[in-house]
């Protein structure tokens, strides 16, 4: 668990996944209760909190970016990926973990 805390590839994975509950919470629940049963209270607040995690996200991308001298095809498709419901989940598996599978250096 440390390793999400240490890390800006480990920040980038957590608020990822924050970032995506969010946006499904948003999405699946806020949004409903605001048309269907007409209290737009719940878009207001979890669409703030999602907003400031999508600013962090995307901070954190571009750091992880410089850190790790991504591509911009990378980068960019973590970017655009995010605004695809479950797409942090998806990208976390293909592009983000397999990277705490690489062998670490002795040195």
């Amino acid at each position: 668990m440390l390793k999400f805390i240490t890390t800006t590839l480990g920040r980038l994975r957590l608020i990822a996944f924050i970032e995506g509950i969010s946006y499904l919470t948003l999405l699946f629940i806020a949004m409903p209760l605001k048309y269907f049963f007409e209290q737009p209270e719940a878009v207001r607040t979890v669409g703030s909190v999602h907003g400031a995690l999508f600013v962090a996200y995307v901070l954190l991308v571009f750091l992880t970016k410089i850190e790790h001298r991504w591509d911009a095809a990378k980068t960019g498709l973590l970017l655009l990926i995010s605004m695809i419901p479950f797409g942090n989940f998806y990208a976390d598996k293909k592009w983000l973990a397999p990277e705490d599978n690489l062998p670490h250096s002795t040195q």
